[in-house]
């Protein structure tokens, strides 16, 4: 295999959760941070695109794994893009033990936007050198069928949008996102079971200010829900999901 970037982490303590494992949170944000690394070996890290006001969009992603790493457990991510597009790319991860062995698996479709214009723009022409592509696909599901928003509910939270929510790009941090939708699973849930799958799709942004509805009805499918994050008032649908959890073995 060629043309992939790895990256070693090292899990730290505030990045466990009650069992001493990683968070879903932490995963997510060192396959952020991978992905972060890979523009900074291409010429182009993410501060520099902000003076050019350029960045990357996540549009949808998924993310499966098999267990999470442990307090001071060394993981390794390997990422690379699979397939190009305009604007567009599509990013797969592979997260190994130190050993190599497959724990998780990710993939997302990133949009190369220009954060003043806000609007999507071609692809800068260092990434598709420095880059290239590899087909491997690890983790066989779309990122592109629709996931539709709730018409109804069983249960709801509801949040405010704080300034430590939004990122570099002013944008609510895809991050928050899954912390709302996390904080509506029933408690039965996540106290006895694991996020072993999560399917998500960015629609439109929240602002600093807004009130934030996460919404949630379980699947047809045992231990599986489906979720829905709206701005209260407006009702205007800033993300869908889906997660399927597992049991946790005592």
């Amino acid at each position: 295999m060629h043309n992939y970037f790895e990256k070693e982490f090292e899990l730290r303590f505030f990045e466990m959760n009650r069992l001493g494992e990683a968070s879903p949170i932490a995963m997510l944000t060192l396959l952020q941070e991978a992905a972060a690394e890979h523009c900074d070996y291409a010429g182009h890290n993410l501060l520099s695109l902000m003076s050019e006001n350029t960045g990357w969009v996540l549009l949808s992603g998924v993310m499966q794994m098999e267990r999470y790493p442990l307090y001071k457990e060394k993981i390794i991510i390997r990422t690379w893009i699979s397939k190009y597009y305009a604007v567009r790319g599509v990013r797969e991860n592979i997260i190994y033990d130190k050993d190599y062995n497959i724990i998780g698996r990710a993939r997302g479709l990133w949009l190369f936007y220009d954060i003043k214009r806000r609007r999507p723009i071609k692809i800068h022409p260092d990434f598709l050198e420095k880059w290239s592509s590899y087909e491997s696909i690890p983790l066989n599901h779309s990122i592109t069928n629709k996931i539709k928003p709730l018409n109804f509910f069983e249960y709801q939270k509801e949040f405010r949008v704080n300034m430590y929510d939004t990122d570099t790009n002013k944008h609510v941090n895809n991050l928050r996102y899954l912390q709302w939708l996390i904080e509506s699973i029933p408690d039965e849930i996540l106290n006895n079971y694991y996020l072993y799958f999560i399917d998500g799709r960015f629609i439109s942004e929240a602002q600093y200010g807004d009130v934030i509805l996460s919404s949630t009805k379980r699947d047809i499918v045992d231990n599986s829900f489906i979720h829905t994050i709206k701005i209260k008032g407006t009702n205007k649908v800033c993300a869908t999901g889906k997660t399927t959890w597992k049991k946790i073995d005592k």
